[in-house]
């Protein structure tokens, strides 16, 4: 975001989208969320985080929020299989050659509720595919 404004309204769309997951939650228990967080959850899913510990994506009360969703009973589907650094799944266009460089960010997230962590069978990002700024994530489940 790009003021002040802009991440105060991030910050209670943040927190309505929390509170509104959580109570579809209780009426659906096995649900599946994926897309464009913009943010940064840790250090390893940034290539700069020392860099960028001002960056909006990756602002402490950004990453706060992160955790206290993942706390709530979600999965971040990559990590359950890749703890590993130096995996994103976007890249800034302002810098053409970041991307070769793989300096990026890891902010597009599959996650899952915690009744479905017995089916996970794969997660992967595929930073080789560029239609745009971002890759395509994946996620593959078991089913009954």
């Amino acid at each position: 975001t790009s003021s002040e404004e802009r991440q105060d309204f991030k910050y209670k769309w943040l927190d309505e989208f929390y509170t509104y997951l959580n109570k579809l939650k209780k009426k659906h228990p096995k649900l599946i969320l994926c897309g464009d967080y913009n943010i940064a959850h840790n250090e390893i899913d940034i290539h700069d985080p020392k860099g960028n510990k001002n960056s909006s994506g990756f602002l402490p009360e950004e990453r706060k929020w992160m955790t206290k969703f993942l706390d709530s009973g979600w999965i971040d589907t990559f990590r359950e299989f890749h703890p590993e650094p130096h995996r994103y799944s976007w890249w800034s266009q302002r810098f053409p050659t970041v991307r070769a460089q793989n300096k990026g960010w890891r902010i597009d997230y599959i996650t899952v509720t915690e009744p479905l962590k017995k089916q996970l069978k794969d997660a992967e990002i595929y930073p080789d595919v560029k239609h745009s700024d971002h890759c395509p994530v994946y996620l593959e489940v078991k089913t009954k």
